[in-house]
């Protein structure tokens, strides 16, 4: 580029005493490139004149040629197009808009910038500059090429600069003193060389008055040398005299010193004995107290606590070293000793005789629990036991030993005492559920113990008589061994349900407070503890509480937690088993009542673990309700076992399974049951696995089916098992709801078909020839040339279906579809409108096909589409 500016300027522009200051490569958008060149000028005679010209390449040769010229006053506007992004198009307007894209976005950004500069040095008029960065419109010196903007003349404007006023004032007084500096430069220049010799021989000699200067310096520095020798000699001398003194102060220092240890031994004399003094030091009330003191009492007990502490107080003083050497020490220490012994002797004693006594007081509240659904209350027992809380403690953090002891004397006369409890609110529990003692013991229910002995033979026979009453209709249809579960009465299942949920209501609190008590009165943390099982607790029956601590050692915090489960696990054992019996007995009475009890199982489980998700509570609840889930899964197994026994009979129709009804009545009572569940998830897969089995024995049943067709049998039960579905708005069965309406839609689609058939069996077979010569390759109107096919022949045909046979026909086909289908669903008026539609097509069907193969022949059927429906009309209301 910079040659071809070379070449520009000393061809086309020096020619004519202009300036070439900026170039760019050129060519119009939108066309074809022809590539030119747009030149930035300004002439070298004044005034000046800023043009804009477009240089070409001439076509026969290699020189350039001045195409076209604008006066830069005529520019009005510059669009840059894009003042942030690259873009090399840009728009100059003069007297019209020429539009060009440069050869680079560079050269394009550097003319524009020539541009500006030159419109704000020559020209009054301000150019338009749109869409133009501002950095490229700064008035600053540019590099590179644009150089030659401010070069020639400008450059020379640029370097001159004007004379201030007081420059211009001390010229103008040299030059009046040297008048003749105009006419004689070189006297002027003489005269100022002699002036410059007189101001560099004023500069010597100032330098050599200073030098003297210098000279009184250092001797003044000399003299202060000398007398800062002198204050040294001084200063020595008067450290001589007194370091005789300093010997002296030392003297008397060391002799301060060791009056001062003395003062202080015999302060930390004082106060070792006034520590012993005030720290092992026991009142003679709490002695007594501790001997002779009444824990029966309150204010006894009060004073005993009060005692122990200040006895433990004691035993525990942080002693100095050295203490344990002094022979009045050890004598305090042997006293407190013994005492310790002998009351944690009488607690013992005391507590276990207590424990005994609640035993034999509790039995006694027995006898009127024995016919109300009620627990005792523990409650005044435990109120007159925590009064000992503090002494408890005491005794755990002194003698474990004895705090062992009176942990397993309390398990064991508790856990017989709860034994008795529990047994009989269960045995009560138990008759509740069954009525009478007398019909407790079909389920084989016998002595106190509650517990379940009954044989199958008894179950089964309950199972007979339960069943024999609803079943007496669909007897011939279904054999079935087992209970059903909805042949109990709905208030049998409520009194269960009121029954479980009080059991359940007696135990939860009784659990809560007894552990609750045993954290209080044994002072055992009892959160975050982790599950256990009743092996754990065997260790309890020897007296292996914790084998881990010696006497008087306390346990850690995880094995306080364990302690309390422990113990739980000991005084409620008989707690999970009498459920379990009890739950095995209700799954006797109505294997249903396994969706009650897996509802308000669910339901303490939770609240339990909200409380302690550790209990034992929660674990023995927890334990509990895996059985009874297995024994809710047990029972849709059942069910599904049953619907694969099912039997049909050879001489009857089917209509409604048992199987399809006794589902319908399982989600509605599990819907009522379930509503706003902790475990609904349960519910949706027995759901599942039940409607699975439903559907794959319906069609098990419709394939075996002989006297009712198989559409007939899986029409009904599905669209039943749709109804029932779309009923109850079990949201887990969408998919098998929208199934079984297709089977049932499929099924019913189907029956319609096959037993409608071909009504008009001759005339179907005569288009169906029809229908044969169209598809080998004649035309439809030509088919009545045909010797078999002609006119003659279908109106013979047409002949044969009156509308009177037609009418028969149709009757007997609507009593043949009212023997199939069952009463109970009340499908027939659908599926004879089915029926009616299928024909109606059909005969659509043929009127087409006449009207396009005999044209304008005149045939047409015997009865028309309203005799159709008046037909089938009046065939239905006859029946």
């Amino acid at each position: 580029m910079t040659a071809i500016k070379h070449a520009l300027q000393r061809d086309i522009f020096t020619p004519n005493d202009e300036r070439l200051l900026s170039i760019v490569n050129v060519c119009k958008a939108g066309k074809k490139k022809k590539n030119c060149f747009l030149c930035a000028t300004v002439t070298t005679e004044r005034p000046v004149q800023v043009k804009v010209v477009k240089v070409k390449k001439s076509d026969k040769g290699d020189f350039y040629k001045r195409q076209i010229a604008w006066a830069l006053r005529d520019l009005a506007v510059v669009d840059a197009k894009d003042a942030i992004k690259e873009n090399p198009e840009f728009d100059l307007h003069f007297e019209k808009i020429y539009k060009w894209v440069a050869s680079s976005t560079a050269e394009k950004n550097a003319f524009i910038s020539c541009i500006w500069k030159l419109n704000q040095r020559y020209l009054r008029k301000k150019i338009d500059f749109v869409n133009v960065s501002s950095q490229l419109l700064e008035e600053s010196v540019p590099s590179g090429e644009n150089q030659s903007v401010t070069g020639g003349d400008e450059e020379v404007v640029d370097e001159y600069q004007e004379l201030n006023a007081r420059e211009e004032q001390d010229i103008e007084i040299m030059m009046e003193g040297c008048e003749y500096a105009i006419s004689n430069a070189e006297a002027f220049a003489e005269k100022l060389s002699r002036e410059l010799q007189v101001l560099d021989g004023a500069n010597i000699q100032s330098i050599m008055a200073s030098e003297k200067q210098v000279n009184i310096l250092m001797k003044l520095l000399d003299e202060a040398l000398k007398e800062v020798d002198q204050i040294e000699l001084k200063l020595s001398s008067y450290e001589e005299m007194l370091q005789s003194v300093k010997e002296q102060m030392d003297q008397i220092s060391e002799s301060n010193h060791l009056i001062h240890l003395s003062n202080t031994n015999n302060v930390k004399l004082l106060s070792e004995i006034e520590f012993l003094v005030n720290h092992m030091d026991l009142a003679k009330g709490h002695i007594k107290a501790l001997q002779e003191g009444d824990l029966a009492s309150s204010r006894g007990i009060e004073a005993c606590t009060n005692a122990a502490d200040a006895l433990l107080q004691c035993m525990n003083v942080a002693l100095r070293p050295g203490h344990d050497m002094l022979l009045a020490v050890k004598q305090q220490q042997q006293r407190f000793s013994d005492l310790r012994e002998l009351f944690a002797r009488r607690l013992a004693s005391h507590l276990n005789n207590v424990f005994v006594q609640q035993g034999h007081d509790q039995s006694s509240t027995l006898a009127q629990h024995s016919v109300e659904l009620t627990l005792p209350n523990h409650h005044p027992f435990h109120r007159d036991l925590l009064r000992y809380a503090k002494l408890m403690e005491w005794l755990k953090s002194t003698d474990y030993g004895k705090y062992e002891g009176l942990t397993k004397n309390y398990m064991d006369y508790l856990s017989r005492l709860y034994e008795r409890e529990i047994k009989d609110f269960f045995e009560v529990a138990k008759i509740k559920m069954t009525g009478t003692t007398k019909e407790s013991k079909k389920f084989g229910l016998h002595g106190s113990s509650g517990k379940l002995t009954g044989s199958t033979s008894s179950l089964n026979k309950l199972s007979v008589q339960s069943s024999g009453n609803r079943r007496s209709q669909s007897s011939s249809l279904l054999d079935m061994g087992n209970m059903s579960a909805s042949d109990l009465d709905v208030a049998d299942r409520t009194k269960f349900d009121k029954i479980f949920e009080q059991v359940l209501s007696e135990l939860e609190p009784l659990c809560l407070a007894e552990q609750d008590f045993i954290s209080k009165f044994f002072k055992l943390q009892q959160h975050q503890s982790m599950p256990g099982t009743m092996a754990e607790a065997e260790d309890l029956d020897g007296g292996t509480l914790s084998r881990q601590h010696n006497c008087g050692t306390p346990l850690p915090v995880s094995s306080e937690k364990d302690m309390i489960r422990q113990m739980m696990i000991k005084i409620f054992r008989c707690i999970e088993p009498e459920l379990n019996n009890l739950i095995a007995l209700g799954d006797k009475i109505d294997s249903f009542n396994s969706l009650y009890m897996l509802v308000k199982m669910s339901h303490h489980v939770w609240t339990a673990q909200n409380v302690d998700p550790a209990s034992f509570l929660s674990t023995t609840l927890g334990n509990v309700l895996v059985t009874v889930k297995r024994n809710f899964d047990k029972c849709i197994s059942n069910q599904i076992r049953q619907m694969e026994e099912v039997k049909i009979s050879k001489k009857s129709k089917v209509g409604i399974l048992p199987f399809v009804a006794e589902f319908e009545e399982f989600a509605g009572l599990a819907e009522s049951i379930f509503k706003n569940a902790e475990r609904r998830g349960d519910l949706d897969k027995a759901y599942t696995k039940l409607i699975r089995g439903v559907f794959v024995n319906v069609e098990k049943v419709a394939n075996e089916s002989q006297k009712t067709p198989r559409d007939v049998v899986m029409m009904e039960n599905f669209h039943h098992i749709f109804a029932t579905l779309s009923r109850l708005k079990i949201s887990c069965l969408e998919a098998e709801k929208k199934e079984a309406k297709q089977k049932y839609t499929d099924h019913l689609q189907s029956y319609v078909i096959y037993s409608l058939g071909q009504p008009l069996e001759k005339l179907n077979h005569f288009f169906e020839g029809v229908e044969a010569r169209v598809a080998q390759g004649i035309r439809e109107e030509e088919v009545s040339y045909q010797l078999a096919f002609n006119k003659q022949e279908l109106r013979k045909v047409i002949k044969e279906y009156p509308g009177k046979e037609v009418k028969k026909g149709l009757d007997n086909l609507y009593k043949k579809v009212d023997k199939h289908l069952c009463e109970e669903e009340n499908l027939l008026q659908v599926v004879w409108h089915s029926m009616q539609d299928e024909f109606i097509r059909q005969y659509k069907h043929f009127e087409g096909l006449i009207a396009r193969c005999y044209p304008g022949s005149g045939v047409t059927m015997e009865f028309t589409i309203q005799d159709i429906l008046d037909y089938c009309s009046s065939i239905a209301q006859s029946h």
